[in-house]
């Protein structure tokens, strides 16, 4: 089985942003997915971009290489129809994972345009959400 990790805009100033997304930097975010995935089986590749068009490429050439994709699309959330679009394209499950709670912070980050085509949103539990999306592929199987 192989996922694909996809980190939006910003997501490499982890260590550096607000308290609210924690202390750990996107390095070390890397590793502990990395490390989960490899206990379950799962080769992960991992992708990070602050262009809209370049996450929306990835997707687009996800089907046929990759079983799921995990996607935090960050600011994209609430805004990219194209990402959108792209996830909705592919036959390839999604699921949408954020740092923080989305729906607890600002109005504005309450709406995730990108979240309607992933089979799942898992909010509010830091990097743990991450993890946990790598198990939902893992029992999931082949499906």
């Amino acid at each position: 089985m192989k996922v694909l990790v996809i980190n939006g805009p910003n997501m490499n100033l982890l260590g550096k942003r607000e308290k609210v997304y924690g202390s750990f930097t996107l390095e070390e975010l890397v590793g502990k997915v990395r490390a989960y995935a490899e206990k379950l089986g799962i080769e992960v590749e991992f992708f990070q971009s602050n262009y809209e068009g370049a996450i929306v490429e990835k997707v687009q050439h996800a089907e046929g290489v990759f079983d799921g994709i995990i996607i935090n699309p960050a600011a994209y959330t609430h805004t990219s129809v194209a990402i959108r679009d792209a996830l909705s394209a592919v036959r390839v499950d999604a699921v949408e994972v954020h740092i923080t709670n989305i729906f607890a912070r600002e109005e504005f980050r309450r709406k995730t345009i990108t979240g309607g085509a992933a089979k799942g949103v898992i909010a509010g539990l830091g990097a743990e959400g991450y993890l946990l999306a790598l198990r939902y592929f893992k029992e999931r199987g082949g499906e």
